[in-house]
Parts: structure tokens; sequence; C-alpha cells
């Protein structure tokens, strides 16, 4: 888990959050909430983004949108021969 620039935006939207929560319960309890959140969401993205490198690979056709092995499309380049 590296530290992206949209990760500011992340960490001022769990900090109002915690704000709205102060009412609720003790401040404590509030920032645990706000961490767990926090490493909830970045494991999640984490996770999901690992997951559509996976699917995509080295790319994707232009003309079909399916998987590119060996810098070749198996449809594009089977219909072509």
């Amino acid at each position: 888990m590296k530290f992206e620039r949209r990760d500011i935006l992340l960490i001022v939207g769990l900090l109002l959050f915690m704000v709205g929560l102060l009412p609720f319960m003790a401040p404590i309890y509030a920032a645990l909430v706000v961490i767990a959140m926090y490493f909830g969401i970045k494991i999640y993205v984490g996770r999901r983004k690992k997951s559509i490198e996976m699917d995509v690979g080295e790319g994707l056709c232009a003309e079909c949108g399916s998987k590119i092995f060996n810098k070749r499309c198996p449809h594009c380049d089977s219909q072509n021969e």
C-alpha cells in the first residue's frame, strides 16, 4: 500500500466523516472507525486494481476488446489469416 495523491482526498473525507461521528460516540472510537475504514478502503482498492491488471494482461484489442497474447489479438489475427 503506497501513498498516492488521491489518498489526500480519502483522508480529508474520512476526517470529515470522523467529525460527523463525534456527536454520537467518543473521539477515540470515531478515530478507530475512521482508521479501520482507511485501511479497508486501501486494501479493497489494491485487490481490485490487481484483479483488473490480471484480467487485462498485456492490453486489450482496440477492435474486438479481447485480451492480447504475445502482442497479437487471437480473434482479429485469426480472421485476417
